[in-house]
């Protein structure tokens, strides 16, 4: 990477950072059984994380009308508050994590986060883990068109002053590896989180890490 920009790290959120696919599908079964419908299997839940929540929904129920969609993910957003509210929800971070951040910050890396998790959820999660302090760019679903879309890799470079050329793209998707490429970062994949590594070199990724020392020594290259 040139060395004239500031070097930039953007993660993904949930699959990447913390592993939320608990809440995710429990919010999930609770939104469609509201609306009489029987949930999706857990894997089609899975596989849709990522995207935007409505994006989300229109996925899993492609044949319906937008007014149902949109109940449903109304629904979901509600569900997902009252657990909050009710202590229920668990977003534990991937083992190795903080460290990787520590080690990545000493060798003066910029470091972000575009998710298609609200303003609200993400704020969540970087608060209870101590993490807010972390960022000096935050890109949400609320602000953005849903992935693959670009924009919000676009306006995290923009934020930290970095570009393209020293920007990279970690994510558990592949939705996150095509929004790498469609903003000309580097996509790197992490092979713990909703999709399979198959998939996310399809979809563009350099490489697939195994691992948080593997993924140090990637943005290391």
């Amino acid at each position: 990477m040139s060395s004239g920009m500031n070097k930039l790290a953007l993660f993904d959120c949930d699959g990447t950072m913390v592993d939320s696919q608990a809440n995710i599908c429990a919010s999930m079964d609770q939104a469609f059984l509201a609306h009489g419908l029987t949930p999706p299997d857990h894997h089609k839940t899975r596989r849709i994380v990522g995207l935007s929540l409505q994006e989300a929904v229109r996925q899993l129920l492609p044949d319906q009308e937008d007014a149902l969609v949109a109940a449903i993910t109304q629904s979901y957003r509600d569900g997902f508050f009252k657990m909050r509210e009710d202590g229920a929800v668990q977003e534990p971070l991937y083992d190795g994590l903080i460290g990787l951040i520590d080690r990545l910050e000493s060798d003066g890396w910029m470091l972000g986060v575009a998710t298609g998790k609200s303003d609200r959820g993400l704020n969540h999660v970087l608060e209870v883990h101590g993490l807010m302090d972390r960022f000096v760019t935050l890109q949400t679903a609320d602000r953005h068109p849903s992935k693959p879309h670009p924009a919000m890799v676009e306006l995290a470079i923009s934020e930290a002053g970095a570009a393209a050329e020293t920007t990279a793209m970690i994510g558990d998707t592949s939705f996150d590896m095509e929004m790498g490429v469609n903003a000309g970062v580097r996509p790197i994949g992490v092979d713990w989180g909703y999709h399979d590594s198959h998939e996310l070199l399809t979809a563009g990724a350099h490489i697939v890490a195994e691992t948080m020392d593997e993924l140090y020594e990637t943005l290391s290259q």
